[in-house]
C-alpha cells in the first residue's frame, strides 16, 4: 500500500456524507445510461467548499518516505535495491547532453522530432535514476550529479519538445520564454522536479539553498502560474474542444506539482479544483463502454493517467475523494485486459504499436481499487514477469514510487492472463474474440467499425486483424516514428494511415477518407459458444467517387476452425476494379489459384512457427504480392525488415456481388 502517516481519524462522517451524496446523484440521474451520457462530474461531487475540508495541507501530506526516512527504503527487496543503485552508478559523472538551438530547430526545418527528444528524455530519465538510487542507498554520493541534472534542466529554455510549440502564439521554431506553455513534457518535468524536492530537499540544500529555490522559481514561472491563469491550453478542454490522453497526462503532473509545491493553501485549493474541472472534460467525453479509441498504448497515458490523478486525489484527501465504484471508472480500467491478445501483443488500431509494455504495478493497483480480479491479475502477471527479467522498477518517478513500495504485495498476488473469449465495445464498435477462454491457442480475431475522426485516427473502418497461437498473422501495421507530418494536414499522405494499407477494400481505386461522417453503419455483434461475428455497412467510409451504394462486411470466427470475411456489396455504377488488401508479417506463398499460405517468419523461443491458410474464389479474384521494405526504426522493431501486402483484385467486378475469404489453421 502507499506509504502514509496520515490517519483517518475525524473523517468518517465526512466520508459517509460524500458516499450518501454520491448515491443520491447516481440514483436520481441514472449514471451512464448510454443515451444520456455519463454523469460523473468530479468538480460537482467535490466543490471547493467540500474540497477545503478534505484536502490535506501541503505540510501534512506525506505520500511516500523521504530519503531521510531510512527504514522503508532499507526494507525494500535487496535485488531491487541493488538494481536501482547500479542503475544510478551508471550515471555517476554523467555528461549531460547539450540541447542547442539548431537541434531544437530541426523539427521546424525538416520535420525530425526524435533527434531533440532523445537527449532531452535522457536527461530526465537519468535524473530520475539518480534520485531513486540516492533515496535507496542514502549515502549522498549521487547528490552532486542530481544537482547537475536539476541545474541543466532548469537552464533549458523550454521543458517540452519542439513538436508541441503550436501552443505558443509565435508557433513552431524556437520557444518563446516570454510565453510559457505547458505540453506533456513540461508537465512531466515539473512532476519530476517536484518529487526531487520532496524526497531530497535537505540534501540539495546542503549543496546550496539556491538549488531548490531555483526549482521552485522555474516551476512557478513555467507551470503553476500559466496553468492557474490560462484556460486556453487545448488539453484542459475549457474551450469546448475535444481532449485526449493529454488531459489526464498533463493534469496528473500538474496536480503532483500543486500538491507537493504550492505553499499558498488558498491557491492550492483553487488549482486542485480547476484540475477537477479539467478532468471532467476528459471523463465526459469517454464512452460508457470504457473503450480507448487511441489504442492500448495510449491507454497507458489516457485511462491510466486518469488513475494517476484519482490516486493522488485519494491520497491527498485520505480517501475522501473516491470514485472507484463508478461504472465508467471501472470500465476504463477493464479496457486494457479486454484489448489484450497475448503476452505483449494488444489490439493496435489507431496510432498503437502491436506490442505494448504495460506498467504492471499500475494495472494491478487499478484492479484492486475497482475490485476487478482480472485486471489486478494481469497487472501482477506483467509485473512479476518484468521483475524476473529486471528487478529495477521503470517508468516516470510518479509511477516508480508506488511500484517500489508495492512490490512485495505485487509479487505475492494472484497472477494470470485473463485472455477473454468474447469482447465487444458497443460504443467503440470493436470486437475481440478467440476460441477458448484463458488460452492463446488457435485463432484470435479483432475487428472494428467506428468512424474516421477518432483520436489518433487511421482511415480503417471495417479493418480486422488475425492472430494465430497468440502471434500476428494478418496485421494492423501501426504507425511509423512521429514526425512533423504525422499531426498535420498531410497526415493521410502517410501510407500507414491509409485504408489501402489496412485489411480493407479499395473501390474503383478510391480509399476511405478522414472525417466523422466517414463511418460504419448498423454495426451488429453476435456471439455464442460456436461463433462470434461483427457485421457492418462500411460504404459511407468512402467518398462518393468510389461509387459504392452499400458494402456489408462480416467478420466471423467459427471457434476452433476458421475466420470467414464476407463482403457483400452493391455499386452505384460500373467499376473498373476492386481490390481487397491483407497486410502480413508472414512469409506468403501462392500454393495455387485460390489458396495462399502464411508462415510465421520469426518465432519466440520454444514456439513452433505457425501456418495459416487463406482460401479465396479464384474465379473472382486474382492475387498479387507486394513486398514493403521497412526502413522506419519503430516499425522495424515490430515487424523486421519487410512486410507483405496481399492484393486480391477483381478486375471486372460485378455491380452486385459477394466476395469471401476463409482463413484457416
Amino acid at each position: 500500500m502507499i506509504y502514509s502517516e496520515k490517519s483517518r481519524k475525524g473523517r468518517f462522517f465526512l466520508g459517509l456524507a460524500i458516499v450518501v451524496a454520491l448515491f443520491m446523484i447516481t440514483y436520481s440521474n441514472g449514471i451512464y445510461a448510454q443515451e444520456a451520457g455519463n454523469k460523473l462530474i468530479l468538480s460537482e461531487l467535490y466543490p471547493k467548499e467540500t474540497l477545503k475540508n478534505i484536502l490535506i495541507s501541503r505540510t501534512d501530506w506525506h505520500p511516500f518516505p523521504t530519503a531521510n526516512e531510512r527504514k522503508p527504503w532499507m526494507l525494500l527487496q535487496e535485488k531491487t535495491r541493488q538494481c536501482h543503485i547500479a542503475r544510478g552508478e551508471r550515471s555517476l559523472n554523467y555528461d549531460w547532453p547539450s540541447l542547442p538551438a539548431t537541434l531544437f530547430l530541426q523539427f521546424a526545418r525538416n520535420g525530425n522530432r526524435s533527434n531533440y527528444e532523445r537527449p532531452s528524455f535522457n536527461r530526465r530519465s537519468t535524473l530520475c535514476n539518480l534520485v531513486i538510487a540516492e533515496c535507496i542507498e542514502g549515502k549522498g554520493r549521487f547528490i552532486d550529479d542530481i544537482v547537475n541534472g536539476v541545474w541543466a534542466i532548469c537552464e533549458e529554455s523550454y521543458w517540452g519538445v519542439p513538436a508541441h510549440l503550436s501552443m505558443q502564439k509565435i508557433g513552431f521554431g524556437l520557444p518563446d520564454i516570454a510565453e510559457p506553455t505547458v505540453d506533456l513534457f513540461v508537465a512531466e518535468t515539473v512532476s519530476l522536479l517536484a518529487w526531487t524536492v520532496y524526497l531530497l530537499e535537505p540534501h540539495l540544500d546542503s549543496v546550496s539553498p539556491l538549488v531548490c529555490e531555483r526549482i521552485k522559481q522555474e516551476m512557478e514561472r513555467r507551470v503553476l502560474i500559466p496553468c492557474f491563469e490560462r484556460d486556453d491550453f487545448w488539453w484542459m478542454g475549457f474551450k469546448d474542444n475535444r481532449v485526449n490522453n493529454w488531459n489526464p497526462w498533463c493534469n496528473s503532473n500538474w496536480l503532483t506539482a500543486v500538491l507537493l509545491m504550492e505553499t499558498d493553501e488558498v491557491q492550492r485549493l483553487e488549482a486542485v479544483h480547476k484540475i477537477l474541472k479539467s478532468l471532467d472534460k476528459f471523463i465526459s467525453g469517454y464512452p460508457p463502454d470504457g473503450g480507448c479509441d487511441e489504442g492500448p498504448s495510449y491507454w497507458g497515458r489516457a485511462g491510466a493517467s486518469l488513475f494517476d490523478c484519482l490516486e493522488l486525489l485519494y491520497s491527498a484527501t485520505d480517501g475522501a475523494i473516491n470514485v472507484y465504484n463508478e461504472p465508467l471508472i471501472q470500465e476504463i480500467g477493464r479496457y486494457i485486459y479486454r484489448a489484450h491478445i497475448n503476452d505483449n501483443y494488444f489490439i493496435n488500431f489507431a496510432d498503437a504499436p502491436a506490442k505494448v509494455s504495460l506498467a504492471g504495478d499500475l494495472v494491478y493497483r487499478y484492479g484492486n481499487r475497482i475490485t476487478d480480479k482480472n485486471l489486478s491479475a494481469l497487472g501482477a502477471f506483467v509485473g512479476a514477469k518484468r521483475h524476473a527479467e529486471n528487478p529495477c522498477v521503470s517508468g516516470s518517478i510518479g509511477r516508480q514510487l508506488p511500484a517500489i513500495f508495492n512490490l512485495s504485495e505485487l509479487l505475492t498476488a494472484e497472477a494470470y492472463k485473463p485472455l477473454l473469449k468474447n469482447v465487444w465495445f458497443p460504443n467503440l464498435q470493436v470486437m475481440a474474440v478467440r476460441s477458448n477462454e484463458r488460452s492463446s491457442e488457435g485463432l484470435f480475431v479483432a475487428a472494428k467499425g467506428g468512424h474516421n475522426n477518432e483520436s489518433h485516427n487511421h482511415n480503417d473502418v471495417g479493418n480486422f486483424i488475425v492472430y494465430m497461437n497468440g502471434r500476428p498473422a494478418i496485421i494492423d501495421v501501426g504507425v511509423e516514428t512521429y514526425t512533423k507530418k504525422t499531426f498535420s494536414s498531410q497526415r493521410y499522405e502517410i501510407w500507414t494511415m491509409q485504408s489501402a494499407f489496412h485489411n480493407l477494400p479499395t473501390i474503383n481505386g478510391v480509399m476511405q477518407e478522414a472525417g466523422r461522417k466517414f463511418a460504419a453503419r448498423n454495426a451488429t455483434y453476435k456471439s455464442n459458444e460456436s461463433y462470434a461475428q461483427l457485421t457492418m455497412d462500411i460504404a459511407e467510409a468512402y467518398p462518393s467517387e468510389a461509387g459504392v451504394g452499400s458494402w456489408l462486411r462480416s467478420i466471423r470466427l467459427n471457434r476452433g476452425k476458421e475466420v470467414i470475411v464476407t463482403d457483400t456489396y452493391e455499386l452505384t455504377d460500373s467499376a473498373s476494379n476492386l481490390t481487397l488488401t491483407l497486410m502480413t508479417s508472414c512469409e506468403v506463398t501462392v500454393d495455387k489459384p485460390g489458396l495462399l499460405t502464411l508462415k510465421e517468419v520469426s518465432v519466440e523461443t520454444n514456439n513452433q512457427p505457425f501456418i495459416v491458410r487463406i482460401h479465396y474464389n479464384a474465379n473472382k479474384l486474382k492475387v498479387d504480392l507486394e513486398n514493403i521494405v521497412i526502413e522506419d526504426g519503430r516499425l522495424k522493431s515490430l515487424w523486421g525488415n519487410r512486410l507483405t501486402r496481399i492484393l486480391l483484385h477483381a478486375d471486372t467486378p460485378q455491380l452486385r456481388d459477394t466476395l469471401t475469404m476463409q482463413i484457416t489453421e
